[in-house]
């Protein structure tokens, strides 16, 4: 992490360094690009790269590799769709799934697809709304506002609408996307190969993986026509050849006060690894059971170990005392600058204070807004289904700009997606997951506190979670549907347990949401605006914003780096891939893979690494060449990038993606996906034109 003392001071403030930054499509430093490598993509070639580029609602990237609505993302993506479509007889985890034909092709129970048509700055109009305002005023219009914003731009279901928020509130741009609701999976390898060599190889290099699926979308029925797709590139990625990568990161904090810096470093991360450890015991303890509930239970694992690695690695880098101090530095360069001018002292002098203010209130409530509101005491999907219902009730019959966000009249399409999802939901694991959650919720909060005494009454967090799981009828999406257009007069009649602790939890739920909304992120978010306005007049508009899981592109080479005075070259190969099997998990390779060990060609490239700057929401992103061609897969980022939220350092941060070469070797030689190659590799393939969206 030393290394990002490099650029700390600058990362937030002046324009990017080196390969720096995940850029909006409407402000790309073409410039820079061809200034470094010689290449200028023009607004065509950004549009064209835009269109043809995809996200997955549930919080990962894809792109279109066909005019037939071919997507390509990770396997990791694409696992909870391949998990809920298995059975115990049927593995497709452990097995892989294949669709020999567009009859086989399984629709996805929960999976969204978003295509970004249009980017419009609503900035003006959000500033004008709530000009002069503040606390609960202030965050009431913007919410109201932004609604109304994507109410008029969502005109049917098939469109989606986002008011995303840049520079911390500096700007506000309204994204329109095409939703595809019908999701459905053509392909996905074993997870043996997928996640080879396991949490010890995660955000580490060399890899050996093959972490890809391909999934189509579909529309009335019929594959989707999508004409702005990646075609394949023969040649595949080359050491020092320009990559692009187009996907959409998760979120960054590179933007933030030294206040909301210090929160996350000595509060919310090490409670979250608390949190993330313990409930890792548990689902080790819930494994021992059996093949099945290891099984049901292992997507889950997977999440856990990662979101673990992940934030330990950001953590570290907050600890560094050297790079710390540079992001003080920094800050403190930008408040003096501000101080010296009257005019910028007036307007932005307090901004900093004010949010060091609201950190220290966010300390006093966080963990009852973590366990009544943000689900740390509710482990549980049959609840979260439950909360919905009790919620959309009562959220539902207000005027749209007074609703919660998530309930607002552009978010029902994807809400009622996963309300009505049928996918499997598994009750034994239901009552773990809920058992523990309320022990920590009484751990936490102490057995006197009145919430808890509530909750629990004279029960055991056991004998409730039994109770309420065994006793609901949620499970079935049927029951779900008349609950919710019956509304509030059917969940008020309705005995369902799992509903009745739902209407229990609910006033304490909403009385701490509305204070932490009203008192403290409304503060946060007012006066993070005026930061990022004064670092616009001292510094320019020539910046990227962090990234909010928003369509996003950023630039590199394929580059390897030293680590521990040794040269890490940048790409691997299938060779490598047998040598590093061990037979034992997670370094034994699937059977497919060793009965097809002598027709594969053990030279082809398997993964490789870049200087592009990504963060987690960039699995699945296409890793394209210049003329927008798919030259690798992105699935991870090595262990020096998970520093990456809070700065970049080019000479050790990578991205990892698999080869094209090496999936096209697997596709043919391992699984005889041939009809996925023939969609893949045409006889003709199209240009970087871009064509209008559809």
């Amino acid at each position: 992490m030393k290394r990002l003392v490099v650029v700390a001071a600058l990362v937030s403030a002046l324009p990017a360094l080196a390969d720096e930054g995940m850029w909006t499509y409407n402000n790309f430093p073409a410039a820079k690009v061809k200034e470094k490598y010689g290449f200028e993509p023009s607004q065509q070639w950004l549009d064209k790269v835009r269109l043809s580029s995809a996200r997955l609602a549930g919080g990962c990237s894809a792109s279109f590799v066909s005019p037939n609505g071919l997507v390509m993302t990770n396997h990791h993506c694409a696992r909870g769709c391949v998990e809920q479509l298995s059975t115990a007889d049927k593995d497709f985890i452990a097995n892989g799934f294949y669709a020999k034909s567009q009859q086989e092709e399984v629709q996805c129970p929960a999976m969204e697809v978003n295509q970004l048509t249009d980017i419009t700055d609503v900035t003006d109009r959000l500033n004008k709304a709530t000009q002069g305002l503040t606390g609960k005023q202030y965050a009431d219009t913007l919410k109201a506002e932004m609604a109304k914003v994507e109410k008029e731009c969502a005109t049917s279901d098939e469109v989606r609408c986002d008011v995303v928020t840049l520079y911390q509130g500096g700007q506000y741009n309204l994204y329109k996307y095409r939703r595809f609701q019908d999701v459905r999976l053509v392909f996905a390898p074993e997870h043996a190969i997928a996640f080879f060599g396991g949490d010890p190889d995660n955000f580490e290099f060399p890899r050996y993986d093959l972490d890809v699926s391909f999934v189509r979308v579909y529309q009335d029925g019929k594959p989707a026509t999508t004409e702005n797709y990646f075609p394949w590139s023969k040649a595949g990625a080359k050491e020092g050849e320009l990559t692009f990568v187009s996907g959409n990161p998760g979120r960054t904090s590179r933007g933030l006060t030294v206040a909301e810096l210090e929160y996350q470093r000595d509060v919310a991360m090490p409670k979250q690894l608390m949190a993330l450890a313990e409930f890792r015991g548990m689902i080790n303890e819930y494994q021992k059971r059996g093949p099945e509930q290891q099984r049901t239970s292992n997507n889950m694992k997977f999440g856990v170990e990662n979101a673990f690695k992940a934030i330990k690695g950001r953590e570290e880098a907050l600890l560094d005392k050297k790079f710390f101090a540079s992001k003080v530095a920094d800050e403190q360069a930008l408040r003096q600058k501000v101080a010296a001018n009257p005019e910028m002292k007036k307007k932005y002098g307090a901004a900093w204070d004010e949010i060091a203010k609201a950190e220290e209130q966010l300390k006093n409530i966080r963990t009852e807004l973590n366990y009544l509101e943000q689900g740390q005491g509710f482990s549980s999907q049959l609840f979260n289904i439950a909360k919905s219902l009790v919620r959309a009730s009562e959220e539902l019959p207000k005027p749209n700009g007074e609703r919660l966000r998530e309930y607002n009249d552009a978010n029902q399409p994807a809400f009622k997606a996963q309300l009505f999802s049928p996918a499997p939901i598994y009750p034994e694991l239901e009552i773990a997951r809920l058992e523990f959650s309320l022990t920590k919720l009484r751990e936490e909060l102490g057995p006197d506190h009145p919430f808890v005494k509530k909750v629990l009454g004279k029960e055991s967090p056991l004998t409730l979670a039994t109770r309420v799981v065994n006793g609901t009828q949620l499970r079935d999406p049927k029951v779900r549907e008349q609950l919710f257009k019956g509304g509030k007069q059917a969940i008020a009649a309705s005995q369902d347990p799992m509903i009745k602790l739902a209407q229990l939890v609910e006033p304490d739920s909403r009385a701490v949401r509305k204070n932490f909304e009203e008192n403290i992120e409304s503060v946060i978010r007012k006066n993070s605006e005026l930061v990022a306005k004064a670092k616009f007049e001292v510094y320019g508009t020539n910046v990227y914003p962090d990234a909010t899981f928003s369509p996003r592109v950023s630039y590199g080479a394929v580059q390897g780096y030293m680590e521990n005075g040794k040269k890490v070259s940048p790409i691997t190969y299938m060779s490598g891939t047998f040598e590093r099997h061990t037979g034992e998990d997670p370094f034994a390779l699937p059977k497919s893979w060793l009965d097809a060990k002598g027709k594969l060609k053990l030279t082809t490239p398997m993964d490789f690494v870049t200087t592009n700057d990504i963060i987690g929401g960039n699995s699945g992103s296409p890793m394209i060449n210049k003329n927008a061609e798919i030259v690798g897969l992105v699935f991870d980022g090595n262990i020096q990038s998970l520093g990456g939220d809070f700065g970049f350092d080019e000479s050790v941060n990578r991205t990892v993606a698999v080869h094209s070469d090496a999936i096209l070797e697997a596709l043919q030689k391992v699984y005889g996906a041939t009809r996925v190659i023939d969609e893949l590799r045409p006889s003709k393939q199209p240009g970087v034109n871009a064509k209008p969206a559809r």
